[in-house]
């Protein structure tokens, strides 16, 4: 099994800057990217997963998860070395009502089933993800920032999306150290709550106001 270990550039900051170009090859070599291999359509070549849910009357609510950008280290206060990644899912409410959901994750940390000893944290800015910001650095989330003022909190999402609308949000994935291979995650409904997948892990994270919501095949 080849092992896929996440590595700074160099030392001596919170969390390492690199050019752009760079830092998107990075991403591509320690994460693991596949998206050389899937289709650009339609402004979609940042989409990693993609779930169409359909409602009694036939009207459409879309998730859309991305792929990872990141893989570099972080530094907290107290001068533990983390690895992080950044992700943003996308919903797009197609139907006639407000789609209201509430998200949240545990302060504890969670464990990979496929990666013995790697534990990790999520975060969920407050911050709003725009097709504007998905070709820059992080997707254009100052992590830095978000996760010094943030990183002992307990951090939720309240967010209604009006119908014909859609709206994205980050989130964080935190290592104490590198993954076995590639990481994916991923935003889905099951029995009208919402699931977070990492990898092989699943974590119910969310309620939403739609009920009766099936995923088409």
């Amino acid at each position: 099994m080849v092992i896929t270990e996440f590595v700074s550039c160099g030392q001596g900051s919170k969390s390492t800057q690199v050019k752009v170009s760079k830092e998107l090859e990075k991403t591509k070599t320690l994460i693991g990217d596949e998206s050389q291999a899937r289709p650009d359509i339609s402004n979609q070549k940042n989409v990693d997963t993609r779930y169409v849910y359909s409602n009694p009357s036939g009207h459409n609510l879309i998730i859309e998860n991305s792929y990872p950008r990141g893989g570099l280290k972080y530094t907290d206060s107290w001068g533990e070395e983390y690895v992080y990644a950044v992700f943003w899912t996308r919903i797009t409410n197609e139907t006639n009502n407000p789609f209201e959901f509430k998200m949240e994750f545990s302060e504890d940390s969670y464990e990979l089933k496929s990666s013995p000893g790697r534990f990790f944290k999520l975060f969920i800015p407050s911050d709003t993800i725009t097709s504007e910001k998905e070709p820059l650095f992080n997707y254009g989330l100052d992590l830095e920032k978000y996760l010094d003022n943030n990183f002992y909190k307990h951090g939720d999402l309240v967010r209604t999306i009006n119908p014909k609308d859609s709206s994205g949000f980050y989130v964080i994935t935190l290592f104490n150290q590198g993954v076995n291979g590639t990481l994916r995650t991923g935003l889905n409904i099951k029995e009208d709550k919402l699931t977070y997948r990492i990898n092989d892990k699943e974590i119910e994270c969310g309620n939403i106001n739609l009920k009766q919501l099936e995923l088409k095949k």
